[in-house]
């Protein structure tokens, strides 16, 4: 049986994933699937930039608030959950439209890297916390950019428990997270395009979104969130945007401040996210219509996935 083409819309933040993904599905009446590590959490709306229900066009959209603020929504349980989702979609006949800007989880979800198996060491993972609570997550965060530059180079050196999974895993196997991805056998062909523009561009762009942000109650949203039990401690209060609005309710810094350092921060995570995909050779780069217009791109990229094959299930 053919394995099923799943289209997987990437790139930076801001870059326009949203709306070819919303072209993409309407054109095919296919299904989207997100792949954003924070849009999973409920109650964050705003700071994650996810689409609200009024602009989805009655296009099914899976893998959004499937999870408390308050747990920790592992990349273990995406997979687990997202893939069967992909496989009814694909089998009802309907193109699965995986979109978004977490490049482990799309890794994943497509190339069946997983690390859940993995040995977990609690003794040295309680080590590990205390090292943080006493020295600074920094302090732990430069032990892992000495270990695993690369994994580093992806996690916030506040996102403690990623830091100490990490760290974890290089204990336990002697490898990096990249070379202890275990690859699974192909369940699907992944047609990769990635979204680009230029750079200076890219950055206007996302500071005008995090100014949107602002405009549209992110303040309020992360007051709410921590009416709910929400603390920084929280991998969800880690999402670019919430930690620093905290960190402004806290008093550790003014509102002005917090925006900027959400700008930067935001800027940061879009050149990562670039590396990241384009170490991928199966990324099929596009410049984003600077008018917003997807019909001429989604057409091309429906194309190129007609030469994939007819059967999209």
């Amino acid at each position: 049986m053919e394995l099923p083409i799943v289209l997987c819309i990437v790139g930076p933040t801001a870059v326009g994933k949203t709306g070819l993904s919303l072209a993409a599905a309407e054109a095919t009446g296919g299904e989207i699937v997100s792949a954003d590590a924070m849009q999973v959490y409920r109650y964050m709306d705003i700071g994650t930039a996810k689409i609200p229900a009024a602009q989805r066009r009655n296009i099914p959209h899976h893998m959004l608030d499937v999870a408390e603020p308050t747990s920790a929504f592992t990349v273990h349980e995406y997979v687990a959950s997202a893939r069967p989702i992909i496989s009814g979609i694909a089998g009802a006949g309907r193109l699965p439209v995986v979109a978004g800007g977490t490049g482990l989880y799309v890794r994943a979800l497509v190339d069946g890297f997983d690390l859940a198996g993995t040995a977990r060491d609690d003794a040295l993972r309680s080590a590990l916390q205390e090292r943080a609570k006493e020295d600074g997550p920094a302090a732990l965060h430069g032990q892992l950019a000495q270990r695993d530059p690369g994994a580093a180079a992806r996690i916030h050196p506040h996102d403690v428990r990623r830091v100490v999974r990490a760290l974890e895993i290089i204990a336990h196997t002697g490898q990096t997270l990249a070379q202890s991805y275990r690859a699974e056998p192909p369940w699907c062909r992944p047609v990769f395009v990635g979204l680009t523009m230029p750079r200076a561009v890219l950055y206007e762009r996302i500071e005008q979104r995090v100014d949107q942000m602002m405009e549209a109650g992110l303040l309020q949203e992360v007051e709410d969130l921590l009416r709910r039990g929400c603390t920084r401690r929280h991998t969800s209060m880690q999402a670019i945007g919430y930690k620093e609005i905290v960190g402004h309710l806290l008093g550790e810094l003014s509102l002005d401040a917090a925006v900027a350092e959400i700008k930067r921060a935001s800027r940061r995570y879009a050149k990562r996210q670039l590396s990241w995909y384009r170490a991928d050779p199966r990324v099929m780069w596009f410049e984003t219509p600077e008018d917003g217009m997807m019909e001429p791109l989604c057409a091309t990229v429906l194309a190129r996935l007609a030469e994939e094959g007819p059967a999209l299930g």
